[in-house]
């Protein structure tokens, strides 16, 4: 079977933050791979925008990606980005777009294949806005770099259950179901990414849309 090693790199999204059963969304993909080898490395951190985790990344990935077997990393961030402190948010959305496109470039670079997942919502309609906005963004990034983007924003806005369970626990962190549901929208694009080891040059080269 092919060794696939694959690491997630993101915010408390990406930790699984708030889950009882503590799988996350991460968690339940890795789960349900059954045809290859798969190592997956959650490197989730709570609060951690794109400019920490474009600082931090590289490293943590390279010693766990060695030479020898198929490499790849999901990322997933932005809300962190979009949280209003003082007088704007966090990170200017200039310089989250400049800094997926960093980290896209680099990853490539070092022979990684790359797959993004988009921002969910939280219990904040102007946060949310502001995020989908974002979203956006992060989707024409990687449609750019011929990288794979599963945007989920919007879907989760309609979703009862992600929208329940964040408000019935801190605001911003759904429980199990909420990352079931999470999963469940990256699945189909997870499962066709994780299917077939390819060069990181073909996947580049391969036209991409939002929902690929």
């Amino acid at each position: 079977m092919d060794d696939v090693r694959v690491c997630f790199v993101g915010d408390s999204f990406v930790a699984g933050v708030g889950d009882s059963e503590f799988l996350g969304w991460t968690g339940r993909l890795a789960a349900g791979v059954s045809e290859t080898a798969l190592t997956a490395y959650n490197l989730g951190v709570r609060r951690q925008t794109s400019s920490d985790i474009r600082g931090r990344w590289r490293n943590e990935c390279a010693q766990r990606l060695p030479a020898d077997v198929d490499r790849r990393v999901v990322f997933s961030f932005g809300v962190n980005d979009t949280t209003v402190e003082g007088d704007g948010p966090r990170v200017d959305p200039e310089v989250s777009v400049e800094n997926l496109a960093a980290i896209l470039a680099e990853c490539a670079a070092s022979g990684w294949r790359a797959l993004v997942v988009g921002p969910p919502p939280i219990d904040d309609v102007d946060q949310n806005a502001r995020t989908a906005a974002l979203d956006r963004r992060f989707a024409a990034v990687c449609r750019s770099a011929g990288v794979a983007y599963v945007p989920v924003v919007d879907a989760l806005v309609a979703d009862p259950v992600w929208m329940q369970q964040v408000r019935d626990g801190d605001g911003a962190h759904p429980d199990s179901g909420g990352y079931r549901a999470l999963a469940e929208l990256v699945r189909p694009t997870w499962e066709k990414w994780t299917a077939h080891p390819a060069s990181p040059e073909r996947e580049a080269a391969a036209p991409r849309t939002p929902e690929s």
